[in-house]
């Protein structure tokens, strides 16, 4: 039979799988050494240090005032990492709180020194209870143990209302018998409901310290006859019932008046129904006791007592109301319903009175209308009259200025015949002027010429025909380069006998 042996390898194996387990568990050992130290505080989370040692706390505390007692601490470690004494200390993870979007967070103090008597808020770091003030929407790290925050949604003033602001917290008024709390002279704010209202808006108010009741300013409109009991009796003793419409609406400006005199819900959410119950409906019924009983039944039906009796009825109403804070904007008698004993023949006889009155006007329509017929006969004429007067003076006119153009013509040609004779006298003047003129240079050319040719013969001892004979033979001088004559008696030659002078004596052959 064989027997197994171990191999040098196999035991090789085993003491590297030994060494590596015990690698392993130390390396446990020492990690879980070392996060027992460790505090982690994820993201958005707050560690609550708990101590395990020191001073007990007394009763009545639930954390402990200094680092000194053991339990829960009132300081908290943020988001990170931090190393403490295990042995000493303890955790806990908590969130960190956030308040939503739209929303507004109330802080309260859970441990703090207790309230003075009369105070609702802890104005105090050292106090417990609801803090004064709100938290807007974000992420605050606090100690749960030490407070905690409320979340309440803000106040919507919508349009058509005021918001009422009561102080829930403040100092009391120095004079406590007044419905509405002024501010004081350095603008502090007392308790109770302030005089000053907010207009539609978003708000934030710590619900624990203000609060606002919302007053509905719009107008409303309430039906007299739904209460089915409108009416009174008549001087002759038949209940007259009657219906109408009040319409009416809260003065802005003394809302809150309204809403501390007449409200009894604290939120102001039926504020229409106590105005109507205690000041609409008591007003409305007390006049019409009181000015209906001084007329009789019948006079109800007629349409003259009715109007008076409705303009009464809504003047009454709002001299009554406004002083309360209460406008009436519209206060109607839409019915007035009288005995039927008296209501069939008073109906008759007002029917018959208006069918007179119909006749009347129908005769005074007849008579309007031939005093029309005539007045417009008259226009038409009129305006015929004013239509010719007006064509004879448009002919007239027309007439006259084709006479003044025709003048003007005139005129402008006569005129010109006048400038057209001035300026053929002037041009004569200046034809015989120029004429004279040009005399003068002829004479005067003359007379020098005459005077050259006086001195030009004085030279030939006053002999003209010497003269006469020199210009010719200088004339003609220059013009003859050659000359042929034959004879004597050429007739070339004969052209100069005129010059040739002659003897007067001797006969001429």
């Amino acid at each position: 039979m064989a027997r197994s042996r171990s191999t040098p390898h196999g035991q090789q194996g085993a003491w590297v799988l030994v060494l590596v387990m015990l690698a392993g568990s130390i390396l446990a050992g020492l990690w879980k050494f070392y996060d027992s130290f460790r505090v982690y505080v994820p993201t958005r989370h707050v560690a609550v240090m708990i101590k395990k040692t020191g001073l007990d706390l007394e009763n009545g505390q639930e954390v402990g005032p200094t680092a000194e007692y053991k339990g829960v601490q009132k300081s908290f470690k943020k988001e990170g990492r931090y190393y403490v004494n295990p042995y000493v200390w303890d955790w806990e993870i908590y969130p960190a709180f956030e308040v939503p979007a739209g929303k507004l967070g109330v802080r309260v103090r859970l441990d703090g020194d207790d309230l003075p008597y009369g105070d609702f808020l802890a104005h105090q770091e050292s106090q417990k209870g609801i803090a004064p003030g709100y938290l807007r929407e974000g992420r605050y790290e606090i100690n749960p143990y030490v407070e905690r925050i409320e979340v309440h949604d803000p106040i919507v003033v919508p349009a058509g209302f005021k918001g009422v602001i009561t102080n829930l917290a403040g100092p009391l008024p120095e004079n406590p018998n007044v419905l509405l709390v002024e501010r004081g002279p350095k603008g502090e704010t007392y308790r109770g409901v302030q005089h000053e209202t907010i207009d539609p808006q978003t708000y934030y108010y710590n619900p624990y310290e203000e609060r606002v009741s919302l007053v509905d300013c719009r107008s409303q409109r309430f039906n007299l006859a739904e209460k089915k009991d409108m009416g009174f009796p008549s001087k002759d003793g038949f209940w007259v019932s009657l219906d109408g419409i009040v319409e009416f609406r809260v003065m802005p400006d003394q809302a809150a008046q309204v809403f501390v005199t007449y409200n009894d819900d604290k939120n102001g959410d039926r504020i229409a129904e106590e105005i109507v119950a205690k000041i609409i409906l008591p007003n409305a019924r007390s006049f019409c006791r009181l000015e209906g009983s001084k007329s009789q039944g019948r006079e109800f039906i007629e349409g003259e007592t009715r109007i008076e009796f409705q303009s009464n009825f809504q003047k009454a109403m709002r001299d009554n109301c406004e002083p309360l804070g209460i406008e009436i904007i519209q206060a109607l008698i839409t019915k007035i319903t009288p005995p039927d004993p008296i209501a069939k023949p008073v109906r008759q006889r007002e029917i018959a009175k208006q069918q007179e009155q119909q006749f009347q006007q129908e005769i005074l329509q007849q008579q309007s209308e031939i005093k029309l017929a005539i007045e417009q006969a008259m226009v038409r004429r009129k305006t015929e009259l004013v239509r010719a007067e007006q064509g004879v003076v448009r002919v007239t006119t027309q007439a006259e200025r084709q006479q003044e153009v025709a003048v003007t013509k005139a005129n402008e040609k006569r005129r010109v015949a006048e400038l057209r004779l001035e300026a053929a006298k002037d041009e004569a003047e200046a034809i015989l002027a120029r004429g004279k003129a040009e005399a003068e240079v002829v004479e005067f050319q003359n007379a020098a010429e005459a005077a050259g040719w006086k001195q030009a013969v004085a030279a030939f001892a006053g002999d003209g025909q010497q003269y006469a004979r020199y210009v010719l033979f200088q004339k003609m001088a220059s013009a003859y380069r050659k000359m042929m004559i034959n004879t004597a008696d050429s007739p070339m030659m004969k052209i100069f006998d005129s010059f040739v002078p002659r003897d007067e004596n001797k006969e001429s052959p």
